[in-house]
């Protein structure tokens, strides 16, 4: 009895179940995203001692383009951000000059994604504010705004920004209100919108426009979600699923899928997939934890992939989004010990393509009034730019004007390729500002490839490809032109330091340019002496000929 016992003990029935269950994982290991990682950047390419808002508003509080971050803060009457060039890391001074102009604190922000020197802000004072950002410095508080969009009869919690036409905004109010807003006007203040949709019971939550901008989705605190056409406000479709709490709606490309995120009946945080053409039964729903902070979703139409990013938490999840079953595939997770209050995304265009990096987070560390940078890096050995990772993405440019767009025409956006080299992908916009801060301790911050960054600086276009095969020396003496400037930027064209902070900002960039030009000065004598062996090698071949 005993030996009968024993084997059946030694029957492996159990395992080989659990190992047929693991088997639904080679999708995942197929995909080329499987091992991209998230890289916090170094301390000195954070913005340390950041007076982030303390505002309990469930937004993300900060906006990034290829050359400024904008975040807001604590101010005392009334509501202000910072706008601050994106080189210009470090500690801020404790007296570095607000955007301020709004009566209430200032509840969401967005840059114009045609115009990176413009945003707009919404605030609890019932208004929207159109801002010119200056190219240079500012040397004191920004109050003068372009233009001001006066109708809600309550505060205004959101702005978005259309996707492809220019010159369209959308702001959310607490009268339950959406309105539609057309600023290729004169007027300085606007006080009727284009359209006010009024469809919504309650305060609306979030908005999200599908790729050409004829569909928006909106989320509301009477638990459904819409889809809307934005020019007439006629509700499409509608979801009433009493198992699920949306709170943050986002469309996922091309793909006519809706994502929500929000909470379960039993208060389990949740993200929920949808049918656009069918809202009555979601298509999958996965429970994530029983935290209660809000699911911020951001999705890449480029790489198909989602990134849940969960306020109050340190960590960020990311998934492979599938046509078919199953559709959510999830990867794996960023994980970090420094809860974000806020998070802001970098454009497609602005990212570092050389590191094979696929997307930029900037989060807002409340604890420490950090904002730190991470960006998420797919692992390749090669150096060359990777056209797999880096399909054509949508560009600076409008395809669509105001009229054209509210007269019923919609176009795709209009794509551009990320490759160092090509043409610049703005035409409009002016370039940015010489960097403040050292472009060598910056570099996984750069807007672009350094070559075109280099060429911008410069005041020159950049280079084509073939005048990328030029030799070595010509672009040693590129650099050499650029080391006549100060880190970069011309000190004619740079105030004097007028506070502690700033001199020894600047002592560390000449100290950093020193050293550069000592690294610059030993290359060029190595190369001299190898020269002279070449010389002399040469000498002694003719004489024995």
């Amino acid at each position: 009895m005993r030996k009968v016992a024993s084997s059946t003990r030694l029957q492996p029935g159990p395992p080989v179940l659990r190992l047929d269950q693991m088997s639904w994982h080679p999708q995942y290991r197929s995909s080329k995203f499987r091992h991209v990682f998230g890289k916090p950047a170094s301390k000195e390419n954070c913005y340390d001692s950041v007076p982030i808002t303390r505002s309990v508003h469930d937004n993300h509080f900060c906006a990034v383009n290829p050359y400024f971050i904008a975040v807001v803060t604590e101010c005392a009457g009334g509501g202000a951000f910072l706008v601050i060039p994106l080189h210009q890391t470090g500690k801020l001074d404790p007296h570095y000059p607000k955007v301020c102009g709004h009566k209430g604190n200032v509840l969401d922000i967005k840059w114009n994604p045609f115009n990176d020197f413009e945003i707009a802000s919404c605030s609890e004072d019932a208004t929207i504010k159109i801002w010119d950002i200056p190219k240079q410095l500012l040397a004191r508080n920004l109050t003068t705004y372009r233009k001001e969009l006066v109708g809600h009869a309550r505060r205004v919690g959101l702005v978005e920004w259309h996707p492809t036409a220019a010159n369209i905004l959308f702001s959310a109010g607490y009268d339950y209100k959406v309105m539609v807003w057309n600023l290729d006007t004169k007027e300085s203040v606007v006080v009727s919108p284009v359209k006010t949709i009024s469809c919504h019971q309650d305060v609306i939550l979030s908005m999200s426009f599908n790729t050409n901008g004829s569909l928006m989705a909106t989320t509301c605190k009477d638990r459904k979600i819409r889809v809307l056409d934005p020019r007439l406000g006629t509700v499409l479709k509608e979801a009433s699923y009493k198992g699920h709490r949306a709170n943050k709606v986002l469309f996922l490309g091309n793909l006519k899928k809706l994502l929500s995120t929000g909470t379960s009946r039993w208060n389990n945080r949740q993200m929920v997939l949808w049918d656009q053409e069918n809202l009555s039964v979601p298509l999958t729903e996965e429970d994530l934890d029983g935290s209660s902070g809000v699911l911020f979703p951001f999705y890449d139409s480029d790489t198909n992939m989602l990134y849940i990013v969960g306020k109050g938490d340190g960590n960020i999840r990311y998934y492979q989004v599938n046509a078919d079953k199953p559709h959510l595939s999830y990867l794996t997770e960023y994980r970090s010990y420094n809860p974000q209050k806020g998070i802001g995304i970098m454009p497609k265009r602005g990212l570092d393509v050389s590191s094979c990096e696929i997307f930029r987070f900037y989060k807002l560390i409340t604890t420490k009034s950090l904002i730190e940078p991470v960006s998420m890096i797919v692992p390749r050995r090669s150096e060359c730019y990777q056209e797999d990772i880096y399909p054509p993405t949508a560009g600076a440019q409008p395809s669509l004007t105001a009229l054209e767009w509210l007269s019923g025409m919609n176009r795709d956006p209009i794509l551009v390729s990320l490759r160092p080299g090509s043409e610049l992908l703005n035409s409009q916009t002016l370039p940015p500002e010489r960097p403040l801060s050292n472009s060598v301790a910056s570099a996984s911050l750069l807007p672009s490839d350094p070559t075109a960054q280099l060429a911008v600086d410069n005041g020159r276009p950049p280079c084509s490809p073939m005048e990328g095969k030029a030799p070595r020396w010509a672009a040693d003496h590129r650099l050499e032109e650029k080391s006549c400037l100060t880190n970069g930027f011309d000190v004619s064209e740079c105030p004097p330091p007028k506070t502690e902070n700033e001199l020894l900002q600047m002592f560390y960039r000449q100290q950093e340019e020193i050293r550069r030009l000592r690294e610059l000065l030993t290359q060029r004598e190595v190369q001299a002496k190898q020269l002279e062996l070449e010389i002399k090698n040469l000498r002694m071949s003719s004489g024995q000929i």
